[in-house]
């Protein structure tokens, strides 16, 4: 390999492209909630803590609602986001409630009200552009291979995405006092049972969005921004705490999705891979 050949494959001239193509407000977005992280960690009890909670929430999930009704137009779009937020809710609810499929925990009063006493108002504001990003990395990473995948292996790939998502920001909610577990687990204190809970709920709240609408096409790029947000926000906690893992995790997971979402606004419109019946 010549070494002209070898600039051009280097990770981090890859890497620059990537963010040259990343528009400027998202990484000043990106830097925001990063630095947003570290103030929230510094001063928990912080006044207004429920209010810039609801904010930055709502924040992050504009994009990806944007972006959904953008690749499915408005009224599926918005059907599709409320009817996996639905799901979200009922799996958390049914795992405070019974401890399946996640194991036993509790969510504390730092998210805001509850619905009941058990679930925050805002978990599937926050949670619903967690899996329409995994889903968009799905469908481009099939894409970007030139494979064919039904919806059963779409949504599989985007559940196994959701787990190590759930690896970044869980031990950090847990360190800002978000939710707490009934025993302790091998991961900073978190079971394993959390991440096949994670693995099962993914899928079906994966599999569940792509049955709105057409995904064949070449996802719109807001669809990650979201999770690459909410990312920006899980490395900062990971780093004030000093969680070595999470906070390397996160630092890679979003420098791959800003390289999915270079590629999403790089690669042409047209049909690639057919997301079809399992």
């Amino acid at each position: 390999m010549h070494t002209a050949d070898r600039r051009e494959a280097s990770p981090v001239r890859t890497l620059g492209l990537a963010l040259a193509a990343t528009p400027g407000l998202l990484l000043s977005g990106a830097l925001f909630f990063f630095v947003a992280a570290l103030f929230a960690s510094a001063f928990p009890d912080a006044p207004g803590r429920e209010v810039a909670s609801l904010l930055s929430t709502l924040v992050m999930a504009a994009p990806a609602l944007v972006g959904l009704a953008l690749y499915l137009g408005a009224a599926r779009g918005v059907l599709a986001f409320a009817c996996v937020g639905l799901f979200g809710y009922g799996i958390e609810t049914l795992g405070v409630v019974s401890g399946f499929p996640y194991g036993g925990f509790s969510y504390s009063d730092a998210l805001g009200m509850k619905l009941f006493g058990l679930v925050p108002y805002l978990l599937p504001v926050s949670y619903v552009p967690l899996v329409i990003g995994a889903v968009a990395a799905g469908v481009s990473v099939f894409r970007t291979l030139g494979l064919g995948a039904s919806r059963l292996r779409v949504a599989l790939l985007s559940a196994a995405l959701l787990v190590l998502i759930d690896a970044l920001l869980d031990p950090g909610a847990v360190a800002l006092g978000f939710w707490s577990w009934e025993a302790d687990g091998l991961y900073y204190g978190i079971p394993l049972s959390n991440y096949f809970g994670w693995l099962l709920s993914g899928f079906i709240a994966s599999y569940l969005l792509l049955l709105f609408g057409d995904w064949r096409r070449r996802p719109h790029p807001l669809t990650l921004d979201g999770l690459i947000l909410a990312s920006a926000f899980w490395v900062g906690v990971a780093v004030f705490h000093l969680l070595l893992l999470p906070a390397v995790l996160g630092a890679a997971l979003f420098c791959a999705l800003l390289l999915t979402r270079a590629r999403l606004v790089r690669r042409a419109p047209e049909p690639g891979v057919k997301i079809g019946r399992p």
